[in-house]
């Protein structure tokens, strides 16, 4: 059964300069359907900060969540380009080509670099 309330969920939300990530899994009462989010928030100087923020918004809607883990972001919307890389202290390190492939999905004409390197 499809959960409709998944697709009230946006998929990406960053914002340009560089920041803290994370990717986090969304889903419902059955846990076999269920999406993997980008959010990256400039003004969260936490992973968790991060996290919390966008639980919360899911759990308003009735919708679980789990942090796969995160990093780091580099948006520079002028050149079109987006750097993925780094990991999460407290959440380890999120699947760098699973958040490239949510991205592409936003940003079909960007370049997106992925990279273990870096905190």
């Amino acid at each position: 059964m499809v959960d409709t309330r998944l697709d009230a969920v946006p998929n990406v939300e960053i914002e340009e300069g560089i920041y803290k990530y994370v990717l986090i899994k969304v889903y419902g009462k059955d846990e076999s359907n269920h999406k993997n989010i980008v959010r990256g928030y400039a003004d969260c100087q936490w992973h968790s900060d991060i996290y919390d923020r966008s639980s919360e918004s899911c759990k308003g809607i009735g919708l679980e969540t789990e942090c796969l883990g995160g990093g780091r972001i580099e948006h520079n919307p002028d050149l079109k380009l987006i750097k993925v890389y780094g990991y999460s202290q407290g959440f380890g390190k999120a699947d760098h080509a699973e958040t490239r492939r949510i991205l592409l999905e936003k940003f079909p004409n960007y370049e997106i670099q992925i990279s273990d390197e870096g905190y």
